[in-house]
């Protein structure tokens, strides 16, 4: 397991301009193996999105590995995530900053990622089974904010401004299939810089704002 993982990283990692080394060790020591369902043991470390059940993926590494990059979260720091899933990203982001409030819609995907993320002993980690769309989201602000799946619109992103600090990172995937764009949005002060970061595809969360659509 310790050689796929240096494979995953030197293969697929690196090679997306993934170059932090903070980011890449902790992608090299956590064991993703643990977070994977049973089902799909042997493709832990595949260049793949491993289903998670009804409109829910696990992310590639290399599109982990740019979401850490871009958020360069430092051990002082405060995250957000939406969309838990196995709790994989979510032991990333422990790993990297200081304490994770993670938001999970699905109750089963939710405790199984507070059992194996509780098992590897991060005790730095909230994993709330809520939707992030439903109304205010509580604990912050956030020096950090990492959404795992897509939106369509640009929509629930004023939201998600509100709760980032004076320097916060916001990392998000908007559009619809099968063309996407990964984002980060940086606030300073009262002003919001937004940075296209490439192009990509991934399931879009339950309940986000779907776009209007024309009638004829």
């Amino acid at each position: 397991m310790e050689r796929a993982r240096f494979n995953m990283i030197e293969q697929q990692v690196r090679p997306w301009d993934v170059l932090d080394e903070r980011v890449l060790a902790v992608m090299r020591e956590l064991p993703r193996e643990a977070f994977v369902p049973d089902a799909y043991k042997g493709l832990a470390h595949a260049d793949v999105e491993i289903p998670l059940g009804e409109q829910a993926q696990m992310l590639a590494p290399k599109l982990v590995g740019r979401l850490l990059q871009a958020l360069a979260i430092q051990p002082d720091e405060r995250v957000l995530e939406i969309g838990t899933g196995t709790g994989y990203v979510t032991a990333c982001l422990a790993l990297l900053g200081e304490f994770v409030v993670s938001l999970e819609i699905d109750p089963a995907l939710a405790e199984g990622a507070r059992t194996r993320v509780g098992a590897m002993g991060l005790s730095q980690v909230e994993v709330r089974t809520a939707d992030a769309f439903a109304g205010p989201i509580d604990g912050g602000p956030f020096d950090a904010i990492a959404v795992t799946g897509s939106v369509p619109t640009s929509e629930p992103i004023a939201a998600l401004k509100r709760l980032l600090t004076d320097g916060g990172r916001l990392f998000i995937v908007v559009g619809e299939a099968p063309l996407m764009q990964a984002q980060l949005i940086t606030r300073v002060g009262n002003d919001f810089r937004q940075q296209g970061l490439f192009e990509t595809s991934v399931p879009m969360l339950r309940n986000a704002p779907l776009p209007e659509r024309f009638a004829f």
